[in-house]
């Protein structure tokens, strides 16, 4: 739906700064509105023919919009090709989770593209759509993937998307400011948890949570960094072109494959420290709500 709104809705815009930031504002708007009303539709008229019909269908909703298998799954195909298939196919394997360019990456690059990549979608993948289920069910649960994935496709600084994009960009942005800061707090205490350098942890996302051009991303990469005792993000190539970016963490030690099934574990307990939060929350807020009903 986004890739076919986007080439209607360039067609009839301006090739302008105006009429790109319009023409990406309307596909926003459109996009986000479908999403959110389809599966509100489809839960009225469960929940209008039986209760259980429509928590059935909620539920199976809810489980949709979370990416935990995925996740782990696709980071996984990285780590198994570094260790049985070589870098060729490690390269291949993490460009499918990735914008970056992949083809000059060495085995550290692959890593540490791996584990980046399982730190920010702890966030993106997990605890924010609970975030928006606690609030709003699947139908916020779904505006909030729109948003997600409109920014994975759009939300780009490059010549083709640095004024169609900004309004995917920003309101992704603004949605994960929350989630991005509750996740890293909530990742702190699966490190110690885990038994990984939480103190470290600490430190390193303190210090580093805004050393990224989004004002999400580094909050979770920084506490992924601190809990492994490794550097993570640093210059990389995206369409061809260098970006200087600042390092994230400190080489404590050298980041080996071995830290993306680390990164697994860490991202496996705040997800399950996630779930037990939001559940508790939402069931006080129910009995804050038949209190006072």
């Amino acid at each position: 739906m986004i890739a076919a709104s986007e080439k209607i809705i360039r067609s009839c815009f301006p090739k302008t700064k105006a009429g790109e930031r319009a023409g990406g504002g309307i596909l926003v708007a459109f996009v986000l509105a479908v999403s959110m009303t389809v599966p509100a539709a489809l839960l009225f008229f469960a929940y209008g023919y039986a209760w259980p019909a429509g928590v059935a269908l909620e539920t199976f909703m809810c489980y949709q919009i979370f990416a935990v298998k995925s996740l782990k799954t696709e980071s996984d195909k990285v780590y198994r090709a570094l260790k049985t298939e070589g870098l060729p196919a490690a390269r291949k394997a993490v460009s499918m989770i990735v914008g970056r360019d992949t083809r000059k990456l060495t085995e550290e690059g692959v890593t540490k593209a791996a584990v980046e990549t399982v730190a920010e979608n702890t966030s993106d993948g997990v605890t924010a759509p609970l975030f928006y289920m606690v609030i709003g069910g699947a139908v916020l649960g779904f505006g909030y993937k729109a948003v997600n994935t409109m920014d994975s496709m759009l939300g780009y600084k490059n010549e083709k998307y640095k004024y169609f994009g900004t309004a995917a960009a920003r309101l992704d942005d603004g949605a994960n400011y929350i989630p991005a800061r509750l996740t890293a707090w909530i990742m702190i205490g699966a490190s110690f948890l885990a038994g990984m350098d939480w103190r470290n942890a600490v430190h390193i996302y303190l210090r580093d949570k805004r050393k990224h051009k989004s004002p999400n991303a580094a909050q979770t990469e920084a506490v992924m960094a601190g809990a492994l005792d490794v550097e993570l993000a640093g210059n990389a190539w995206y369409f061809g072109k260098f970006y200087e970016k600042p390092a994230i963490g400190d080489p404590l030690r050298k980041i080996k494959p071995e830290d993306i099934r680390k990164a697994h574990r860490l991202f496996y307990i705040t997800a399950v420290l996630a779930l037990l939060l939001f559940i508790a929350v939402r069931i006080l807020i129910s009995l804050m709500l038949t209190g006072t009903g």
